[in-house]
């Protein structure tokens, strides 16, 4: 949740231009990580949960190429963007993590 809270508290400052192009794209992706890891969660079985964790791992990869994108285009500085990065990539080392771990229990 806190990197999606991050991510429309940084998009907030970006042109309105920007609202159906990347502060849509950012958003959607970061909102998409713990909607999938909830609606996993919920599922009744591992494997189905291991699916939406999938899923949100996509999600994460999303948004690290968009964050990218919007460091190389002028929308964010390099700091914010290394900052970001850092969030999402203690992010996916939990993800994976998890994974493994419900894995071994299947």
């Amino acid at each position: 949740m806190e990197i999606a809270v991050a991510c429309y508290d940084v998009t907030k400052l970006f042109p309105n231009t920007e609202v159906f192009g990347m502060t849509a794209q950012i958003r959607r992706s970061a909102a998409s990580i713990p909607a999938n890891i909830a609606e996993g969660h919920g599922r009744e079985s591992t494997g189905a949960f291991i699916q939406f964790l999938r899923v949100a791992q996509g999600s994460l990869k999303e948004l690290e190429t968009h964050l990218i994108l919007a460091g190389r285009v002028g929308l964010l500085n390099d700091a914010k963007v290394s900052q970001l990065l850092g969030q999402t990539e203690e992010i996916g080392k939990m993800l994976r993590s998890l994974v493994r771990s419900l894995q071994q229990k299947t």
